[in-house]
């Protein structure tokens, strides 16, 4: 499997149905790319990192294996990571391959949802990028919608060393307006409405923090998260918004919405491109274990989740 050593991102799914089906596409992928001098990355899963491994030989001494199920933890944690590993190696002048194969079992729709979007999002995440990427998709063990929307996410499919275009390859802008799902009630929980005096919003999760039985460590990260969407709502959402926090399954469920209209599907997905430019929503992905953003007309609610510390969900 070559290519031109293209500047850009290219971007195939891997849909397999067998150990052989996978390996007949990253043997190759890896040993390519190693001839090449790129820097390689398989992230997947142990049994696969095995299989793999006994592939190449004395050659998977320079691969990084990396097991999925900790790699893949949020979305916004995740794309993060690959902007670290691509970032450090392209300023070496090496383009990067990455076998990265998602953690679809055990996600609720709502986090299956989000992780869909993020396979999407990358190929804008990393349009201008030197990486390879090849995401795998087991047809042994994923539910059908999930493969089926692998072919939606990724410009190519690749099927041992040969590739070609997916027919339902959808644009990531356009992919996006599809997914603008209505967020599942949970309940009402405390609420408050704020202005632009965001010290109110702080003191308010504070106190309900302190009432749910949420931990100091706990309640430090979700004020600050909550502070920065609020922030955003003030200053681009017409300056009001409304606050709603409760505790569910393990889990502090917090709703920021406010009468703008959020413009782009990619918010906190793309990297910052200042100091003071889409840094907000960035790092609250960093920091939540997940994000949904649901605009309406008019307005805009972002739902953070936060899963609680052991010691808080006693």
């Amino acid at each position: 499997m070559t290519t031109d050593r293209l500047t850009g991102l290219i971007h195939h799914a891997l849909i397999y149905d067998s150990d052989q089906a996978f390996l007949d596409t990253t043997t190759g992928f890896c040993l390519d790319g190693l001839e090449n001098d790129d820097a390689v990355l398989a992230v997947t899963t142990p049994a696969n990192i095995a299989l793999l491994r006994d592939s190449l030989g004395t050659a998977a001494r320079h691969v990084e294996f990396t097991d999925a199920a900790a790699w893949y933890a949020t979305p916004g944690r995740t794309l993060a990571a690959y902007h670290r590993y691509v970032d450090r190696h392209s300023a070496s002048h090496r383009r990067t391959r990455i076998i990265g194969e998602p953690v679809w079992h055990g996600r609720d729709p709502a986090q299956t949802l989000e992780w869909t979007r993020y396979e999407s999002v990358i190929n804008r995440a990393f349009a201008d990028s030197p990486a390879w990427i090849i995401c795998p998709y087991d047809t042994r063990t994923l539910p059908a919608a999930i493969v089926e929307d692998a072919r939606r996410t990724h410009p190519h499919l690749a099927t041992g060393p040969r590739t070609h275009p997916s027919a339902l390859y959808t644009d990531p802008e356009l992919f996006e307006d599809t997914r603008n799902h209505r967020l599942t009630d949970h309940g009402h929980g405390a609420s408050m409405h704020f202005d632009s005096d965001l010290s109110k919003v702080r003191t308010f999760v504070t106190t309900q923090a302190a009432t749910l039985g949420i931990s100091d460590d706990d309640t430090e990260l979700l004020v600050f998260a909550v502070n920065e969407v609020a922030t955003n709502a003030v200053q681009h959402g017409g300056g009001t918004g409304e606050i709603r926090l409760h505790r569910h399954e393990g889990k502090i469920i917090c709703d920021i919405g406010d009468p703008g209209h959020l413009t782009g599907g990619f918010a906190g997905y793309l990297p910052p491109t200042g100091p003071h430019h889409g840094q907000g929503l960035w790092v609250v992905r960093q920091l939540c274990d997940l994000v949904e953003i649901h605009t309406r007309r008019p307005g805009t609610v972002v739902r953070l989740h936060l899963t609680l510390t052991s010691a808080a969900q006693d």
